[in-house]
């Protein structure tokens, strides 16, 4: 036998209020005084009342949900970002439905129709590619995009992200200072703004000091194409003296590849260097300089201009760039005077 739905107006007889009340309690945002908060609350759950929340968002025109998606977690970064995402979110009275797709623009068209399909209020894309024609498509359904870790050459996109550019440069200053002549590079994915970004400011910095890449292999971000690129970056005679590795997950694989697998010693005979600071990387197995995405500023940065966009649909899309420092540890040496900074 089906039990009966119980309605906001029962709810509202049982605690001596206007069903407009009990509605005003259950919406995200709205005003309601404590006591009146605690009035509803307390016979909701007397009588077992959930609100619809499909219903609610029929009346208003919001879902409150947001969708994330997500192109893979096998990086410790972004489990950390994507749990930070969530509760800024939720505190926001903002519900979070995660996507997983792969890493191509392609790939990603089909997921963000099922999303719009959610009636969501808006979409934050963690390290995925975006076609402008799906951008369109957002864009006519009034649901703002935000890129999160990951930009585009365009400017319709609001983008944030650490400044990968500067990143790379002062790991290239870094490595220069502490003497080191070899130095090679790994690459993640090729088809990543934060890849190509890094790379470019790691390879203009060593051009400004009259050095170019000894070695460069690809990692694709893979942990095993890491460690094959270890390999045939250290196979020779003549190996690199430092290596900077495009994210510390890869950092992690060659690390290991070097030290077990070909018998190098870390940091005698080569630094390494990564890009993230996942807490992994401050662990004494690895002890990685690297440089520090700023997560937490990079995440209040996506959900003010996500929710800002949401309220205001005129509002112009940004790039922000948030600077990270180098983080200096074990895995490289280190001169009196090798911090990366600037002067």
């Amino acid at each position: 036998m089906a039990t009966k739905k119980v309605t906001s107006l029962e709810v509202a007889k049982l605690a001596g209020v206007s069903q407009s009340a009990v509605s005003r309690v259950f919406t995200p945002g709205a005003s309601a005084s404590k006591k009146t908060g605690a009035k509803v609350r307390k016979a909701a759950k007397e009588l077992g009342y959930r609100p619809n929340i499909l219903a609610r968002s029929l009346i208003t025109g919001r879902s409150r949900i947001i969708g994330l998606v997500v192109a893979h977690l096998d990086n410790y970064f972004y489990p950390e970002a994507l749990e930070l995402l969530s509760n800024a979110l939720q505190k926001k009275g903002y519900h979070v439905l995660v996507f997983m797709v792969a890493k191509t623009a392609g790939s990603i068209d089909d997921v963000v129709d099922e999303i719009l399909d959610y009636q969501v209020d808006g979409i934050i894309l963690a390290s995925v590619a975006m076609s402008s024609s799906l951008a369109s498509r957002c864009t006519s359904a009034g649901v703002p995009v935000i890129l999160f870790n990951r930009s585009q050459d365009d400017d319709t996109f609001s983008a944030i992200t650490s400044d990968n550019i500067l990143g790379g440069q002062k790991v290239a200053r870094f490595l220069i200072a502490g003497g080191h002549k070899r130095i090679a590079y790994i690459a993640g994915w090729e088809g990543a703004s934060t890849q190509r970004d890094r790379e470019t400011g790691f390879v203009e910095e060593l051009k400004d000091h009259g050095l170019s890449l000894y070695a460069r292999e690809v990692g694709n971000f893979n942990v095993d194409e890491a460690r094959q690129a270890a390999h045939k970056m250290f196979s020779g005679d003549k190996i690199p003296d430092a290596v900077f590795v495009a994210s510390d997950h890869m950092a992690f694989a060659v690390m290991d590849v070097l030290r077990s697998e070909i018998g190098l010693k870390i940091p005698e005979q080569v630094s390494v260097v990564g890009y993230d600071d996942v807490p992994v990387s401050s662990w004494p197995a690895y002890d990685l300089t690297t440089i520090r995405q700023p997560a937490n500023r990079m995440v209040a940065e996506t959900v003010s201009m996500i929710l800002e966009s949401i309220e205001n649909k005129k509002t112009k899309p940004r790039q922000i760039k948030i600077d990270g420092p180098l983080i200096m540890r074990g895995s490289t040496r280190i001169s009196n005077n090798a911090s990366g900074e600037n002067e």
